[in-house]
């Protein structure tokens, strides 16, 4: 059950790897399937490396679908960075770029990137988990060109906090963003990558899976959030067992943004 459907390369500038050597690694641990999925992140005040070369980049994956046709399958993904004041831009830029799978994930807010310590001064801990989890939703609400919401709870991971605020503190808001990505036939990724940063649960965490699927949602997608080698398909037999378990039927991949269910 391995496919992997978060995926960088150096095309994004947190990564040092080629696509080459990331489809070849994939190959070899076995993987059906890959869908890179690089940063195209507008407007950060910290940053304005993030911005992808579309052209460029598409080109780049429909020579590696040709030079590796037959030994795996390689999907042209992208991950955007959301804003509420970017949907317009993202919009047009998806009409004119044509994907098999989009991410809509958030990485800052008022143009400040979480990685950072700017977003959280003048905040309470709870004050910036509920501003993120607004905004999502607001994003969420507005935005439709996607496929996945990423890392639902990507708040968790930063910050400095000496402990991770539990999520019945922001369970309606969580419940409102699920609720309006599945009426709208969107899905949620599980990103692994919650192991490569040792969080305390899964990313989104267990409680929200469960909520997901109390909720009716069925569209799950896998995804390493890898940027090197090393950590590509993460604890994918973990996953895969613990969705199961839960009672999901099927993880899903993509093609042309339309989703294929693949039976656990």
């Amino acid at each position: 059950m391995l496919y992997d459907y978060h995926v960088h390369s150096n095309f994004s500038p947190d990564s040092k790897t080629s696509m080459t050597k990331m489809i070849e690694t994939c190959i070899n641990l076995g993987l059906k399937e890959v869908c890179f999925t690089d940063h195209m992140d507008y407007d950060v005040k910290q940053t304005d490396k993030f911005v992808l070369d579309y052209k460029e980049y598409l080109k780049t994956l429909e020579l590696m679908q040709n030079k590796y046709k037959g030994k795996i399958t390689i999907k042209k993904g992208i991950e955007l960075g959301l804003q509420p004041h970017l949907i317009e831009k993202y919009n047009q830029d998806m009409k004119n770029y044509k994907f098999d799978f989009i991410i809509c994930s958030q990485h800052a807010i008022d143009k400040n990137d979480l990685y950072y310590d700017e977003y959280f001064k003048n905040k309470s801990q709870k004050e910036a988990y509920e501003v993120y989890y607004k905004t999502l939703y607001d994003i969420i609400k507005n935005y439709n060109n996607y496929s996945v919401v990423g890392h639902v709870d990507l708040i968790k991971r930063y910050g400095n906090y000496s402990n991770i605020l539990k999520d019945s503190l922001f369970i309606d808001i969580i419940e409102s963003i699920l609720k309006e990505a599945i009426y709208k036939g969107k899905g949620i990724e599980i990103n692994t990558s919650c192991f490569r940063y040792k969080l305390p649960d899964l990313t989104p965490s267990r409680k929200i899976i469960s909520l997901y699927k109390d909720l009716g949602g069925e569209i799950i997608t896998t995804g390493s959030d890898a940027h090197s080698p090393a950590f590509i398909s993460c604890k994918f037999d973990y996953i895969c067992s613990y969705l199961k378990d839960l009672g999901f039927k099927y993880i899903s991949t993509f093609n042309n943004l339309k989703p294929n269910f693949i039976k656990l």
